[in-house]
């Protein structure tokens, strides 16, 4: 097995897929401990990778067809001896190839005739596999260690635990106490429980007193978050639009646990330990569950369920999601709550 020195590791997005792919950056880390490592990102998500232990170099690059040429110079004078490909599509495929690199690795099920431009296509033996397993068999067919529990490597910036008490204080929630972080919003309207349920529930969690409901997200997500807080008959705190993803896994590491769609916040939680309870409707937990066995997933078990779909497509609207009751979700936020004591 060649002893790589400059190895580029392409995995652009999404905020969820990115967290899955921190053990295997883990592991080449073990199996290279010389090399010099490169994460080409999207500069979205370029501020959690700042926060990647074992990673050398971060190359944000903007969501563009220019973006993406603009960085072919800079990826040939680089001069890389190995690309591992964790994004699987025409675009990563092509941009390693461009990269002038003699050698790439990826997966054999990559999309859009992605392994067509690997010289090392690593073979996936079933679907059925959850993501960050997945990605660590082109780790083991590079001789790295991947024996025992993953590792998800994040360490916070000295600044980070400040940011987030002064965040939450503003709000007049202290860090050092428990709080309940909740996600109401997913990137596919099909994975987002009802925003009436929701409201339902986050009520229901302010008169039993389980402590501060903080609602999390990004700007785009500001709609979801409005219309679960507009059915509400209590008050929350609502955070969305004040957190980066680089300051996330300060701020859900804080939180006693997060309540949450399918979605790159559960995975950031479940990377730094925090306990979740994820809601699951047309997406699979097998595949994309949140990692590790501390962790509550709630599905209905409607027969259509997976269904991996961004429509509905079912008689029921969205049954596979309104089938999970508001006393399911509150008994799992009660079971999860005591798992872990407040900071």
């Amino acid at each position: 097995m060649a002893d790589y020195r400059r190895i580029l590791i392409i995995k652009p997005s999404s905020l969820g897929d990115v967290v899955h792919a921190l053990p295997t950056l883990a592991a080449l880390r073990d199996r290279f401990p010389r090399a010099h490592i490169t994460w080409l990102v999207k500069r979205q998500w370029a501020g959690l990778l700042e926060r990647a232990e074992g990673l050398d170099e971060v190359w944000p690059v903007q969501p563009s067809l220019w973006g993406w040429l603009s960085a072919v110079p800079r990826l040939r004078a680089a001069g890389f001896d190995l690309v591992v490909d964790l994004q699987g599509l025409l675009r990563s495929g092509v941009m390693g190839w461009l990269s002038g690199c003699p050698a790439r690795i990826g997966l054999d099920n990559g999309r859009e005739g992605s392994p067509f431009f690997y010289t090392n296509r690593v073979p996936v033996p079933t679907q059925d596999v959850h993501a960050v397993d997945r990605y660590l068999l082109v780790a083991a067919a590079l001789g790295a260690p991947v024996h025992g529990a993953p590792a998800f490597r994040l360490r916070l910036l000295p600044t980070d635990r400040g940011e987030v008490a002064a965040l939450l204080g503003k709000h007049r929630v202290s860090a050092e106490r428990a709080w309940i972080a909740v996600n109401v919003s997913a990137r596919w309207p099909t994975k987002r429980w009802p925003p009436a349920m929701f409201a339902a529930a986050l009520d229901r969690l302010n008169e039993e007193g389980l402590g501060p409901v903080v609602l999390i997200g990004g700007p785009d997500e500001k709609p979801e978050v409005e219309a679960v807080k507009g059915l509400m008959k209590t008050d929350c705190v609502d955070v969305t639009g004040e957190t980066t993803p680089g300051i996330l896994p300060a701020l859900l590491q804080s939180a006693s646990l997060l309540l949450t769609n399918d979605s790159g916040p559960m995975h950031v939680a479940a990377a730094v330990g925090t306990p979740v309870v994820a809601l699951f409707g047309p997406t699979s937990p097998t595949r994309t569950g949140p990692y590790g066995t501390s962790h509550r997933v709630l599905t209905s078990g409607v027969p259509c369920s997976p269904c991996f779909s961004r429509q509905c497509r079912n008689r029921i609207p969205l049954e596979c999601l309104t089938s999970l009751s508001v006393d399911h979700v509150l008994e799992a936020v009660r079971a999860q709550s005591a798992r872990r004591p407040a900071q």
